[in-house]
């Protein structure tokens, strides 16, 4: 098993406030965390950057190759609420980082298990013979949607599209999603920023990764998304 990621500033940012980790844990097992920064100056690489370093260090110092279900849900959540505390007492300590805060997508899969956590609107999706997006986007776009008050065509232009309702470091406490998921030993599983997906649809992400090595399908995606716009931070990440 392998992973792949690549970040990218875009077309119209001063600074990449993304971060990615990966890394190989065995034969059979890879992790990835993809981060996007939010705040004014660099306060907001500030957060993405320590989020991401807390929870690779936790997770890949952790986690032991005997370990169930329940110990690595566990394991993954309380790296994100760590984060969430650390990133939080950062932004209550300087009023340059006031709203510091980032968002969060962490992936593990062993074998044909796979497991994610999420924060925000960054997104976790799985391509086999078919595309899922396994995480919902914390935003108030979603819960318009879900609301009714919205379509789905109406998200993609929507004025508060970016306005998130869930991040690390925003709130004293955070519950992240979790899901763990049986995949086919073929699937890719591709970890993004909104940088990537706000320019990519579905079907053309099915498509480019089918039809591209996997050690080449993080820099393509993002090619992508620089030739249909680009203009935020850009980070795909994908486990295969």
């Amino acid at each position: 098993m392998n992973v792949y990621s690549d970040t990218n500033i875009g077309l119209s940012r001063e600074e990449n406030q993304d971060r990615v980790r990966t890394a190989v844990l065995g034969d059979n097992s890879a992790f990835a965390v993809v981060c996007d920064g939010m705040g004014g100056e660099n306060a907001g690489s500030e957060a993405s950057e320590r989020a991401v370093g807390i929870i690779y260090d936790r997770i890949t110092k952790v986690l032991r190759p005997d370990s169930d279900g329940n110990s690595i849900r566990n394991l993954m959540i309380s790296s994100i609420t760590t984060a969430n505390a650390v990133v939080y007492d950062l932004a209550l300590s300087s009023t340059d980082k006031k709203g510091m805060g980032t968002t969060c997508v962490v992936a593990l899969r062993i074998g044909n298990k796979l497991y994610i956590a999420s924060v925000g609107d960054s997104r976790a999706y799985i391509i086999n013979h078919e595309i899922i997006q396994v995480t919902k986007d914390h935003s108030i776009v979603m819960q318009m949607y879900e609301n009714g008050e919205i379509t789905k065509e109406d998200i993609k232009n929507h004025p508060h599209k970016n306005y998130i309702t869930k991040a690390i470091g925003v709130s004293a406490s955070l519950i992240p999603d979790f899901f763990e998921i049986d995949i086919p030993e073929a699937s890719a599983v591709i970890l993004c920023s909104d940088g990537f997906s706000n320019y990519c649809d579905e079907s053309v992400l099915f498509s480019l990764v089918k039809k591209t090595e996997p050690d080449l399908i993080a820099e393509k995606l993002i090619k992508y998304a620089l030739d249909n716009g680009g203009n935020d931070n850009i980070t795909v990440a994908v486990i295969i």
